[in-house]
C-alpha cells in the first residue's frame, strides 16, 4: 500500500524553535558566552548640533579599559551610510548621536563611567521642527527605495475645478519609533584580521558586507551570527552603530566586546518613522466614484543621511482616478535620520488617504464602503476583502450620522478603511544537502524576526522534498550561509521560499547529494509590473462621553494575500499589525521638545504601545483564493505589513462616527476630543 506524505504548506505548524525559546534556550545577540568579556556604553551628545573638542575622563575610573572618541579611535575605511563613520569626526548632527565609547570590563564599570565622562562641546543654534513653510524644503531625485518622488496623470487641478463634491484636507502624523523587545545588540571579536559578529539584525548577509566595507576587509573575513531575534519592524534592516562600535572597541582591547543599547537610546541611535504633514485633494462625481486625487507629503531627514520616505507611493494606485497628482517634499533638520518601519510609506500615506475618503463619504452622503467600490474596479482582490469583510464585520444597516448610538456613559461608532501593500521578491540563493537516513538540510542567511520564518521554510522544503517536517533540518541566521535578502518589505518568505523550493526541487530531481540554488537571474529576467496584496479593515469603538477614553471593541481585517503558507503564524503576522496600526491610531507618538532637540518621552513608561489590556476583541481572516504562481512558486504575497496599513484610519474614522469628532493629527488623544465632544 502506498502513503502519501501530507502537504506540510498550508498547515498550522508551530514554530520550530518555539520550545528552545520558552524555555531560554534561544541564544540572542548579547547572550553568547564569551572569554574576558568587555563591555561598551555609548556617550551621547546632549546637543542637537555643534562641534566635540574634547572628551575628559577620570583614568582612576576602576575597570575601564578605554575611553574612545574622534581623537584617538582608529580610523574607519568608509561606508555609504554616515552614521557607520562612529567616532570619526568632530561633528554632531543630533542630539543622542554617539561622541565617545566607554569600554570596562564590566558593565556596570562601564555605565558608570560614561555617566560621569566630560564633555567639551561648542554647541550651535538648531533646527528640529517640520513645517510646511520650512525654507530648506526640496524635492528629492526620489523616495524609496526608488520611485520617483513626483508623478501626475492628466490635469489635477482642472478635474478639481470641475468635480461637483471636493475634499481638501491636511493631516498630520507625529514620529514613531520602533519598539522590538529585544533592543539592538551586538558581541563582536577579533581573530587576527577576521571579525565575528553576534548581531540583532534582520539581515546577516548585508551587516557583514557593510562591516567589511567599513573595516577596509574581504567580505569573506566577517561572519555575523544572527540566530534569534527578538523584533525588528525594519529598524534592524541595516547594520547600526552599535555593531560598529563593538567591533571598534575589540579591535582596539583585543577582548570581546558587547555593546547592547539601553531602551532611551533605541529612540534616537536606530532610526524612526518619520513625522509627516499631508495634504489630500479629492474631486468626486455626485455618485461618489473618484475623479482627482492630489496627495502632498512632507517629511524630514537629517543632515547625516537622506531618507525620503515613500508616503504618497500607495495613492498611486490604489484607486481608479483619471487625473492623479503625487508628490513629496522633504528637510533636512537637526534630528535622527528617520529609517525604514513596518510599512514605510504605506502606513502614514494610507491612514491620511483613508480618512480623507471618509471625509469625502460624508460630504457626499454615500456609504463608506460603497464609495470604495465604485472606485476599485482595477482591483479585485480589494473588492473582494471589502464585500466580504462588510459580511463577516457586521456593516450592513449602519446609520451613516455620527454620535447616534450610545450605551450608557460610551458614544460607539464603526469605521472601514483600505489596505494595500507590494508583493516582493528579491534575489536570494539557498543550498539543499541530503544527509543519508533519509534526512535534509536546507541553508539559506535568512533572519527570523519571530515572524515564524524558519518553520515556512521548512514547509516549503518538506513538500519540495517529499518528506515530513521532522526531517528537514534548517540552518538560517549565519552570515556564511548562502546570501539571503533582507527580512524586510514582506518579502522574506517569497523571496527566501523561492530559492528553497528551486534547491530542493534540483536536489530531488538531480539525485546529487547537494545543490544550490540562487534565483537572481530568473529575478532579473521575469516580469517587471508590480503585484500587491489588499485588505479591508473594519473597526468598532467605544467613546466615554465624560472622559474621552477611546476602546476599541472590535477590530477586523480581511485580507487578499495569495496563497496562505502557515495559518497559524500567519495569523499572528496580521494581528501585530492590526495591533500596531491601533498604537498609532491612539498611543503612539514622539513627543518633541524643540529646545533641545529631542523626543521627551524617550522610554516604554511614556511611549506607550498597545498591551493586553487595550485589545479587546480582534480577528483577521483571509480570502480562500487559488495560488498564483506567476508571482512566486509558492503563491504566496507578502503578510508582515498589511496589517498596519489602513488599521488605524479605520479606528479614527469610528472615532468620528462615535462622536462627530474628525481628528486629523494623529493619535486621537484627549485633549483633542474632549473639548469637541456632543454635550451630554
Amino acid at each position: 500500500m502506498t502513503t502519501t506524505t501530507p502537504r506540510a504548506v498550508g498547515a498550522p505548524l508551530a514554530r520550530l524553535e518555539g520550545p528552545a525559546k520558552v524555555s531560554g534556550a534561544a541564544r540572542y545577540a548579547a547572550e553568547y558566552p564569551q572569554d574576558e568579556p568587555a563591555y561598551g556604553w555609548i556617550v551621547p551628545s546632549p546637543v542637537p548640533r555643534g562641534r566635540l573638542n574634547a572628551v575628559l575622563s577620570d583614568p582612576a575610573e576602576e575597570n575601564v579599559l578605554a575611553v574612545l572618541w574622534y581623537g584617538n579611535a582608529p580610523e574607519l575605511a568608509g561606508a555609504d551610510d554616515p552614521e557607520l563613520a562612529v567616532l570619526q569626526s568632530d561633528r554632531i548632527s543630533y542630539r543622542g548621536q554617539p561622541v565617545a565609547l566607554v569600554v570596562a570590563a564590566s558593565l556596570e564599570a562601564a555605565r558608570h563611567a560614561a555617566q560621569v565622562v566630560q564633555l567639551d562641546i561648542t554647541a550651535e543654534d538648531h533646527d528640529v521642527e517640520l513645517r510646511t513653510d520650512h525654507p530648506g524644503l526640496y524635492t528629492p531625485e526620489k523616495v524609496n527605495p526608488a520611485f520617483p518622488a513626483e508623478t501626475a496623470e492628466g490635469d489635477v487641478e482642472a478635474a478639481l475645478a470641475a468635480a461637483p463634491v471636493t475634499v481638501d484636507v491636511t493631516y498630520s502624523t507625529p514620529a514613531l519609533h520602533n519598539s522590538p523587545m529585544e533592543p539592538h545588540a551586538t558581541i563582536a571579536r577579533w581573530h587576527g584580521d577576521e571579525l565575528l559578529v553576534y548581531d540583532s539584525n534582520q539581515h546577516p548577509s548585508g551587516v557583514a558586507a557593510t562591516l567589511a566595507t567599513v573595516f577596509g576587509l574581504p567580505p569573506e573575513r566577517v561572519r555575523v551570527i544572527t540566530e534569534h531575534v527578538g523584533g525588528g519592524f525594519g529598524s534592524k534592516g541595516t547594520a547600526r552603530p552599535n555593531a560598529v562600535l563593538a567591533a571598534l572597541a575589540a579591535r582596539v582591547t583585543g577582548r570581546p566586546v558587547q555593546v547592547a543599547l539601553p531602551r532611551q537610546a533605541m529612540f534616537s541611535l536606530v532610526g524612526h518613522r518619520t513625522p509627516t504633514i499631508q495634504r489630500i485633494r479629492l474631486g468626486a462625481g455626485p455618485d461618489g466614484t473618484l475623479t482627482a486625487i492630489d496627495h502632498q507629503a512632507y517629511s524630514q531627514t537629517s543632515r547625516l543621511f537622506e531618507f525620503a520616505e515613500q508616503t504618497a507611493v500607495a495613492t498611486r494606485h490604489m484607486y481608479a482616478v483619471p487625473d492623479r497628482r503625487t508628490g513629496h517634499r522633504v528637510v533636512r533638520l537637526d534630528m535622527p535620520t528617520p529609517r525604514w518601519m513596518r510599512a514605510p510609506g504605506e502606513a502614514p500615506g494610507m491612514a491620511a488617504l483613508e480618512c480623507a475618503l471618509d471625509e469625502l463619504a460624508t460630504t457626499l452622503g454615500v456609504d463608506p464602503v460603497e464609495l470604495r467600490i465604485r472606485s476599485s474596479a482595477g482591483n479585485p482582490g480589494y473588492l473582494r476583502c471589502l464585500r466580504a469583510g462588510a459580511e463577516r464585520f457586521g456593516w450592513a444597516g449602519r446609520d451613516p450620522r455620527p454620535a447616534r448610538r450610545r450605551d450608557g456613559d460610551w458614544w460607539i461608532g464603526t469605521g472601514v478603511a483600505g489596505a494595500t501593500y507590494p508583493a516582493m521578491a528579491q534575489p536570494s540563493a539557498a543550498r539543499a544537502r541530503a544527509l543519508g537516513d533519509g534526512r535534509f538540510e536546507v541553508a539559506i542567511a535568512a533572519a527570523d524576526l519571530g515572524t515564524g520564518a524558519r518553520t515556512v521554510l521548512a514547509q516549503i522544503a518538506a513538500d519540495e522534498l517529499g518528506v515530513p517536517v521532522e526531517r528537514v533540518r534548517i540552518r538560517i541566521g549565519d552570515s556564511t550561509l548562502p546570501q539571503a535578502s533582507v527580512a524586510g518589505g514582506s518579502s522574506g518568505s517569497a523571496s527566501w521560499g523561492w530559492a528553497v523550493t528551486g534547491a530542493c526541487r534540483e536536489l530531488r530531481e538531480s539525485g546529487r547529494d547537494e545543490v544550490l540554488f540562487d534565483t537572481t537571474e530568473l529575478l532579473r529576467r521575469g516580469e517587471r509590473e508590480q503585484r500587491h496584496a489588499f485588505g479591508a479593515h473594519f473597526a468598532e469603538v467605544r467613546v466615554d462621553a465624560v472622559t474621552g477614553e477611546i476602546r476599541v471593541s472590535r477590530l477586523y481585517g480581511m485580507y487578499d494575500a495569495g496563497r496562505i503558507l502557515n495559518p497559524r503564524t500567519a495569523r499572528s503576522q496580521f494581528l501585530g499589525g492590526m495591533i500596531m496600526g491601533m498604537g498609532m491610531a491612539l498611543h503612539e507618538e514622539g513627543v518633541l521638545d524643540p529646545s533641545v532637540g529631542a523626543w521627551v518621552n524617550h522610554d516604554l513608561a511614556e511611549y506607550h504601545i498597545p498591551a493586553h489590556a487595550d485589545v479587546e476583541r480582534i480577528e483577521a481572516e483571509w480570502l480562500d483564493e487559488p495560488a498564483d504562481e506567476q508571482l512566486n512558486p509558492m503563491g504566496s504575497k507578502g503578510i508582515g505589513e498589511i496589517g498596519i496599513v489602513g488599521s488605524p484610519a479605520a479606528i479614527l474614522n469610528a472615532v468620528w462616527h462615535a462622536t462627530g469628532v474628525r481628528i486629523r493629527d494623529f493619535p486621537a488623544r484627549l485633549d483633542k476630543l474632549l473639548p469637541a465632544l456632543p454635550p451630554e
